[in-house]
């Protein structure tokens, strides 16, 4: 593990624990209009070699999953992306949060993530890829 990445873990338990909650994602996400079956969050960093390794699966589910399936990514190591490290307590990266339609986590993962898991996932919460 390279320092950066311990760096940035102590970073986000500093920010999980000190507050500083913003709106959830997936309201906001939800009033452009369309209103997926999952959301799928992505807590992570461009630099950060697992959550790297995600983007790809990331990608596929977004793809094989169209109209179904949304796929959000928050870099928690920018301004912009550290809020939401706090919002969902995150305590490792990358961490996969998934929302129901409604806005409520039913599952939660630490660590890299293959497209096959996610699909068994998305399977046994009725939701089947597009194709």
């Amino acid at each position: 593990m390279t320092n950066k990445c311990i760096i940035s873990m102590i970073l986000i338990l500093f920010l999980a624990f000190a507050g500083g909650m913003v709106s959830p994602a997936h309201s906001k996400e939800s009033s452009r209009g369309k209103k997926y079956e999952i959301t799928f969050i992505e807590l992570g960093s461009v630099g950060c070699i697992p959550c790297r390794m995600m983007q790809p699966v990331m990608e596929k589910v977004e793809k094989d999953f169209a109209g179904k399936v949304r796929v959000v990514f928050y870099d928690v190591w920018t301004k912009e992306g550290r809020p939401y490290a706090s919002q969902y307590g995150i305590r490792a990266i990358p961490t996969q949060v998934f929302l129901d339609r409604n806005g409520n986590e039913f599952y939660r993962h630490l660590g890299y993530f293959s497209y096959e898991e996610i699909v068994e996932l998305l399977k046994k919460h009725s939701v089947k890829p597009v194709k």
